[in-house]
């Protein structure tokens, strides 16, 4: 569970929030006895299916199937080992794994002990998962024989716990828990999902049974979900884009197919057949995506949700891919601490080039947008989004002063800078902390810039991103060398290999002159003038 200190944190961030005492409806003989009984737990959302209609599929995966019933016993049998290998209410367990349905597992496990699951991203450099694994000090890591070897040599056999199809013989030979599950608490953590901040290591948000129930009634409220659909979890799973809905959707009792990458036939299979609750493409595989359906030209049965990161595409890629599956795209701004909020509820006319990416804000939140010192800003004028709502993650496991600075004011500041218009919807304008999105990922140019910068004869570094046909937008480095400085300008990238993760690892690198660089009167870096500078010194080159 997480600490005192944790806790304090959060709540002294709140302090200088004025909240009145609620209003009293009488007197009431029992109020703790009233709030505990007002307390559902998400296993008793699951264990709901089981009774209903044990027998209908709630899980596939490589041509397998598990009922309600099935994936409640691998679940219970699970829950036991993991409580024969000492895992407690509270603990975390690491997961690092390709998409399997151990994830589902697991995650249903943890519900029934009250343990914590981190998912560990397999795109992590070495140095980034070690830290991972440090944050969070598991008891107890699951991993698949893919991923055995990115594991650091400090982690002890026996604090694992291996994915294969032993596993399942395992499984099998475990008796069913028998003991009770731990009182209900809506703010029980139940996963800890990584996320990079401008530090650049990996921060852990913590995200509370409260928050993912939330998160899951905005897909009921926004996009219509129900248990009559069905999830196709193609993207990594230790993402919040996949868990998420992958274990939301059992709750609700609908089905769940795991692919470990994008499949698309097998995609527009289910498209055909099923009333389908979500679908995302990425920057990435969008011309792969494109001829696909262009060949195939599927008749999509239902598609409640389709796409994410609009700003990320071509306004062409957007209409073609919409008018080809003959569904509107959602207009999307949400995060790993936040969920689908705080504005995804907008929508994209099928087949048509979109001209206007405002976001709508999405149900089950409250919005602001503030300047530099916390103060609202009128209509028009850019300010950074600030939101509040039982979406919200809990904060960033073991870092009390990150956690603090984001949920200042008893609001969580999003960093994202956006501009409200007069018809409620929010224009975005610019990641505050000049974060860049390359194929779905976040890569924040400090962590690099660090590295550059440690170099012999570098003087300073900066990260800018790029358009990217392909990803969206890419990091290019730019760097100023001290004069006569030996240096091969692109043998400076060595230095991000085994410490960052490929994806973040610059695409271009560009020198210049330490006087040239742009800077306002602070003596800051003008990242905007800099990207301007690299997008003519490319354009003349090409």
């Amino acid at each position: 569970m997480l600490g005192q200190e944790f806790w304090i944190s959060v709540y002294s961030c709140m302090r200088h929030t004025e909240i009145p005492a609620p209003m009293s409806p009488g007197p009431l003989p029992q109020p703790v006895a009233v709030r505990a009984a007002a307390q559902l737990p998400l296993h008793a959302w699951f264990d709901r299916w089981v009774r209903v209609d044990g027998t209908r599929t709630a899980l596939a995966w490589a041509g397998r199937r598990w009922s309600y019933a099935e994936l409640d016993d691998r679940a219970a049998r699970l829950a036991a080992l993991l409580q024969g290998r000492g895992v407690r209410e509270g603990d975390r367990i690491a997961v690092l794994s390709e998409n399997h349905p151990a994830f589902v597992w697991l995650a249903l496990a943890a519900m029934r002990l009250g343990a914590v699951v981190a998912t560990l991203n397999p795109r992590l450099a070495a140095a980034e998962l070690a830290h991972a694994l440090e944050l969070v000090q598991p008891v107890l890591t699951m991993v698949s024989a893919r991923h055995r070897a990115s594991l650091p040599a400090a982690v002890p056999d026996a604090a694992l716990l291996c994915i294969d199809d032993a596993l399942e013989r395992v499984l099998d030979d475990t008796p069913r828990r028998a003991e009770p599950p731990p009182p209900a608490d809506p703010e029980r953590p139940l996963f800890i999902l990584y996320t990079s901040g401008t530090t650049g290591l990996p921060k852990g948000a913590v995200i509370s049974e409260r928050a993912l129930a939330a998160r899951l009634m905005v897909y009921v409220l926004d996009y219509g979900v129900d248990g009559g659909d069905c999830f196709v979890a193609w993207s990594p799973l230790c993402h919040m884009a996949s868990i998420e809905l992958a274990v939301g959707l059992l709750l609700l009792g609908g089905k769940v197919v795991i692919v470990d990458g994008p499949d698309l036939p097998l995609l527009c299979d289910h498209l055909e057949r099923e009333s389908m609750a979500n679908l995302i493409v990425f920057p990435g595989m969008v011309d792969e995506v494109l001829a696909y359906l262009r060949q195939r030209r599927p008749r999509v049965k239902r598609l409640k949700k389709f796409g994410a990161l609009a700003d990320l595409f071509a306004p062409a890629q957007l209409a073609e891919l919409t008018a080809l599956l003959g569904v509107p795209y959602t207009n999307t701004f949400g995060s790993t601490e936040t969920g689908m909020p705080p504005a995804s509820a907008g929508r994209l006319a099928a087949g048509e080039m979109p001209t206007d990416l405002a976001k709508l804000p999405s149900a089950l939140c409250e919005l602001r947008l503030v300047d530099a010192d916390d103060r609202d800003v009128p209509d028009g004028t850019p300010g950074e989004l600030l939101v509040r709502g039982p979406t919200l993650f809990s904060g960033y496991w073991n870092a009390p002063e990150a956690t603090a600075e984001v949920f200042r004011g008893g609001w969580y500041h999003t960093g994202d800078v956006f501009v409200r218009r007069a018809d409620g919807r929010l224009e975005y304008v610019d990641r505050r902390k000049y974060l860049i999105k390359s194929g779905g990922e976040n890569i924040y140019p400090a962590e690099i810039e660090r590295l550059v910068a440690r170099q012999p004869g570098v003087i300073e570094a900066v990260v800018v991103r790029r358009p990217d046909a392909r990803w969206g937008e890419v990091p290019v480095l730019v760097v100023a060398l001290a004069a006569g400085a030996a240096v091969d300008p692109v043998s400076l990238l060595r230095c991000c290999d085994g410490v960052l993760a490929p994806f973040k690892r610059p695409k271009r690198v560009h020198v210049i002159d330490a006087a040239a660089l742009p800077r306002n009167g602070t003596g800051k870096i003008v990242r905007g003038d800099l990207e301007r500078w690299v997008a003519e010194r490319e354009a003349a080159a090409s």
